[in-house]
């Protein structure tokens, strides 16, 4: 833990499990979003980012940096809630089921570029700066995202 203590990065063990699930997921990610649909190195990659992203969140949970539950968790609890939402219908096979999978996990990933700067925010800046950096590279970064997938979507959805 000594090591861990000298970057002054990580506060525990947990939090460096908790970075290493949201770094793949990351990778994994954007390798998913910018790789062509449907083809079983989209299916494995697509569960690998979802057990990222399921352990990422889980382990968030654990994690208490300011006292108790704060605005984090409750990111988490959304950004898990829209995994599943994005994962279920894909297994399940359901009326309409690639519209939701592709529109749930592609705004499952651009949340998950929107919690980097977060993190980032809250390694790096003062809280008096926090707040406007994090705001605005979440802001680009979701105006990026909503592009990217609707140009996508307009590829895929034709009709």
């Amino acid at each position: 833990m000594n090591f861990l203590e000298t970057l002054k990065v990580f506060s525990s063990y947990l939090g460096l499990f908790h970075t290493c699930c949201a770094v793949l997921a990351m990778i994994f990610g954007a390798v998913v979003v910018f790789k062509t649909k449907g083809t079983n190195l989209h299916r494995k990659i697509g569960y690998a980012y979802v057990t990222s992203m399921l352990l990422m969140n889980l382990s968030g949970f654990g994690i208490y940096n300011f006292g108790g539950l704060s605005l984090f968790h409750a990111f988490a609890f959304i950004s898990l809630l829209t995994l599943l939402l994005g994962i279920i219908p894909a297994i399940k096979r359901s009326k309409d089921w690639y519209k939701k999978h592709f529109y749930f996990m592609s705004w499952s990933v651009v949340g998950l570029y929107c919690a980097f700067w977060a993190e980032v925010g809250v390694r790096f800046f003062d809280m008096q700066y926090f707040w406007w950096v994090v705001m605005l590279a979440t802001m680009l970064t979701g105006l990026v995202g909503m592009t990217v997938i609707n140009k996508k979507a307009k590829a895929l959805f034709v009709n």
